[in-house]
């Protein structure tokens, strides 16, 4: 099956490839691995890089979460999407007999993982929190997919089909909010933030030029994925604990190298980075993490300055390939607003794509810039004015950090 003229076939032709579907030979990892693993990732990375990197919120300030609260948010979201689809499909399955269709349990996860496409697509509009209502109208195309997929797949009742759709999608916002209820355990509370050559990739043309997004390891990491998901399926037939254990840290780890790719640069490094005083403040303190411990191919490094009433922060992140597409959805954000308090502004310049916001009466301001290798450094202060928090900035080497490289995954 090939992924992208699946997801094509769904949403453009979804009567006549439901049939083809109905009759095509899979079973559960396959439907995993070859198809909702991969695009279970977009909604999972969209929403970590809208909400931690690129921030919600009106003119004049910005709140984002936490870049690791973010990262472990991201990950049990992909992974309760994951199950939350097998449940659908445990659902679809046990309600066929009540609508005339017959139990199949195989088939009614394949209604619930192909059904489940356009809603996943959507995801990623959640690049632009502004935009996350397009991702609703994506999901509204899922349902009819389900429609069409019952009386198919089911054999339910063709007459009953919108009793049955519309069953499943209660039962369907209930496992939601369900999954909501768990991952809003793992966000933070009270804590977010204002403010190679031939390999194949992906470029996007946006306003202020073209961004592309190196997918080199893609098919590696997927084939871990399909392993991951082989030895999740022996360790749960096993029912050994220790080995269930295992296999999930496997699958994660899997995850994250579809997510990421490769290893982060150093944490140490980035705090090398971190100067001892910014624009005659003293440094009064700094936070360094490495996501290896959570299996993520992510570290982050950041300090604080104070004199008086100002106060500046320094922020510096990688990310691996998410990066780019922090890069990626700035660009589509480009261009300029403006109004009688606060103003900000989205542009490319030298490779780099770089934002700035700031309230005019200067009580707060933030200046970001996603380099060439995909390191976001971000700066923002109070009762400091944006250019001059862009002249703080040039006391931390971009070309330095820019030049330094990551090592691929062994």
């Amino acid at each position: 099956m090939n992924l992208i003229e699946r997801v094509k076939s769904i949403l453009l032709k979804p009567k006549e490839t439901w049939v083809t579907i109905e009759s095509e030979p899979v079973d559960v990892a396959g439907l995993y691995t070859q198809y909702l693993m991969i695009l279970a990732i977009i909604p999972a990375v969209c929403g970590f890089i809208g909400m931690s990197l690129i921030g919600f919120g009106g003119f004049g300030f910005t709140m984002r979460v936490p870049i690791f609260s973010g990262l472990i948010n991201m990950v049990v979201s992909y992974v309760l999407s994951l199950v939350g689809v097998f449940v659908l499909g445990l659902i679809i399955d046990a309600l066929a007999p009540t609508f005339g269709g017959q139990k199949n349990s195989i088939q009614a996860l394949k209604v619930a993982v192909y059904g489940s496409t356009a809603a996943l697509l959507g995801g990623i509009f959640s690049l632009l929190p502004a935009l996350a209502m397009l991702g609703f109208v994506a999901a509204l195309y899922s349902i009819y997919l389900v429609y069409l997929g019952l009386p198919v797949l089911m054999r339910s009742n063709p007459e009953k089909s919108i009793a049955y759709t519309a069953v499943v999608i209660v039962a369907g916002i209930v496992v939601g909010v369900i999954i909501g209820a768990v991952s809003s355990l793992f966000m933070p509370r009270g804590g977010a933030m204002f403010s190679g050559a031939d390999a194949p990739a992906i470029s996007v043309n946006t306003p202020g030029g073209k961004v592309t997004i190196d997918t080199a390891g893609l098919e590696a990491a997927s084939k871990k994925m399909e392993e991951a998901a082989r030895q999740m399926e022996k360790a749960q037939k096993s029912q050994d604990p220790a080995a269930i254990a295992a296999a999930n840290s496997g699958a994660v780890a899997a995850a994250a190298g579809m997510m990421g790719g490769g290893q982060a640069v150093a944490a140490q490094s980035l705090k090398a980075a971190l100067p001892e005083q910014l624009g005659g403040m003293p440094r009064t303190g700094f936070d360094v993490q490495d996501g290896a411990a959570l299996g993520l191919p992510t570290s982050q490094a950041s300090a604080s300055y104070g004199s008086g009433d100002k106060r500046v922060r320094i922020e510096i992140i990688d990310i691996g390939g998410l990066g780019q597409m922090a890069a990626l959805a700035m660009g589509m954000g480009q261009g300029e607003k403006e109004d009688q308090s606060s103003a900000e502004k989205t542009w490319q310049e030298n490779g780099r794509t770089l934002h700035q916001s700031y309230r005019k009466d200067g009580s707060r301001a933030e200046f970001k810039t996603v380099l060439k290798n995909g390191l976001v450094v971000g700066i923002e202060g109070d009762r400091v004015g944006v250019q001059d928090l862009r002249g703080m900035l040039s006391q931390v080497d971009l070309n330095a950090l820019e030049g330094l490289q990551r090592k691929p995954k062994g």
